[in-house]
């Protein structure tokens, strides 16, 4: 579930650097790999702890339902705007008499509509995240990420010495929301 690379918001360089002296090395010839490693292990996080981890812009589609309906991401920071989506795809701003909206106290957002309404979706935009930036990321996660991202490195030449550390899941686990399909 985790954005494409190209969303991702830039890294900073103390964060290349973190991996840089986990894996001991001290040139800068690698500095775009280590990046790549980098947008991988936290895409990685996302995926394994369902949530995002940067504050970032965030767009579902949904039906135009009366009965509530969660967001797709979490945790949510503010319900931007609801659009009204006719069949042909044009949109219109709903008036904020005509939908609700509720963020829960574990970061779930939740929208409907008060009532029937001609449209048959709604677009919701919203902004989603942990933290504001790399530097406010919990601790955990942070490692977790610099550990991932410095094992992909030291094997990017297909050596495989048993997995990766099992102490990136440890750092992660306490953040993860487990989601039933």
């Amino acid at each position: 579930m985790s954005f494409p690379v190209a969303q991702w918001p830039d890294l900073p360089a103390s964060l290349i650097a973190e991996v840089k002296a986990f894996v001991r090395i001290d040139h800068d010839a690698d500095d775009d790999a280590i990046a790549a490693f980098l947008r991988s292990a936290a895409g990685l996080c996302e995926d394994f702890t369902g949530l995002m981890l940067i504050a970032r812009s965030v767009t579902d589609v949904l039906p135009a339902w009366q009965a509530w309906q969660k967001l797709k991401r979490l945790p949510v920071q503010a319900i931007v705007s609801v659009e009204a989506v006719e069949a042909d795809g044009s949109a219109a701003l709903l008036a904020v008499d005509d939908y609700a909206i509720d963020i829960d106290s574990e970061g779930l957002g939740w929208v409907r509509m008060r009532e029937e309404s001609d449209a048959s979706r709604i677009r919701i935009v919203y902004s989603c995240g942990l933290a504001a930036d790399w530097d406010q990321l919990p601790a955990g996660l942070r490692q977790g990420i610099v550990r991932l991202a410095g094992y992909l490195y030291a094997n990017r030449d297909g050596v495989d010495i048993g997995g990766p550390p099992s102490a990136v899941t440890a750092l992660w686990r306490p953040y993860r929301r487990m989601r039933i399909a």
